[in-house]
Parts: structure tokens; sequence; C-alpha cells
């Protein structure tokens, strides 16, 4: 049986991909990662499945990457956030390697279970290597899913214009409106 991914906003890099297993609907805090079938699912969706188990010490320390992310999201440049992210980062590292096809790279860690949490704090440090400035949170007040902005003049403000944008213009419109 194929579960279902519920979340709203889908198909960001693995970093992002990562906060946005925590969402509001309807004003309800949502969470896929409360359980290991959770985590399965994450792992699927990040093509990350056949790489690393969904069992409950990946997911406590798939968890403990998550917060660090969030952290440094919601606070760049703080110290503290910075030396969470640089510890999961510590748990794992890149070898080169030279295979047929040619230069390579591969992750290895010590312990497996850290490789999902590692992996998207390796990608978050990608994105603020490319373009720390297209990191987003989405501009609605009642939202909290992060994209990466590759709109062509970088002004993307929303994490959908389907849903939090008209939410937003909506509510202005409403606003003009009770006004008159």
């Amino acid at each position: 049986m194929t579960v279902v991914d519920p979340r709203p906003l889908t198909g960001e890099p693995v970093s992002l991909d990562l906060l946005n297993t925590r969402w509001n609907d309807e004003g309800v805090r949502q969470d896929l990662l409360t359980d290991v079938e959770g985590l399965a699912v994450w792992l699927a969706a990040n093509g990350l499945a056949e790489r690393f188990g969904a069992d409950a010490t990946t997911l406590r320390h798939t968890l403990a990457a998550r917060d660090a992310l969030a952290a440094l999201a919601d606070h760049p440049g703080d110290p503290a956030a910075t030396a969470r992210v640089d510890a999961v980062l510590g748990h794992g590292r890149i070898r080169a390697t030279l295979t047929a096809e040619g230069p390579g790279e591969e992750a290895e860690f010590a312990d497996q279970a850290w490789g999902p949490g590692w992996t998207a704090a390796r990608d978050y440090l990608d994105l603020l290597r490319t373009a720390p400035d297209r990191i987003r949170a989405c501009a609605h007040e009642a939202c909290i899913l992060h994209f990466f902005d590759t709109s062509r003049n970088g002004t993307r403000r929303w994490c959908s214009m389907a849903v939090c944008g008209n939410r937003a213009k909506a509510s202005r419109h409403y606003a003009r409106t009770k006004e008159s």
C-alpha cells in the first residue's frame, strides 16, 4: 500500500522539504514526522528510501536535524542555531571517490541513522552557497512553509500563489470592501 504525502508543498530542495514536514491546515499544526510511517513517506518523496531505513532512531535524528534547520532558517546567522546545524553535519562526511565514470563523491556516516538529517543539513549548505537570499519563508502570517525562490526576478513571496497568495489577496480585498 502506498501512502499519499499529505503535505501542501512538496518538491523543494531536501533541506526545505524537511522543514515543510510541519505545516498549518486550517489553523491546526500538522506534522508528517510523528512516526516512522511518516518518515518513510518523507524518505520516499526525497529519493532517500533506498539508502536509509525508516526506524525510530532515524526518526529521532531526522527530527533533531529538522529542529536545527528550523532554528537556523528562523534566525539566520544565530551562533546557537549555526552550532546545532554544525553538530548535525558532524555525523557524516564526504569521501572523494574515483569510479569508472570518473571523479565522484560519497557520503559516509558512522551511524546510518543520521543519514537523512545530515543529507538535509548538507543540502542547506549548498543553498547557502548558491543563493542564500532565495531561501524564503512564506509571507502569509499563518503559514510556516519554506521554499527556494527559483523565479526569474527573485520576488516570490508565497509558498503557493493558489493557496497563500490568494488568501492574502482575498484578505486585502475584504479589508478594502469593509472600509467602504
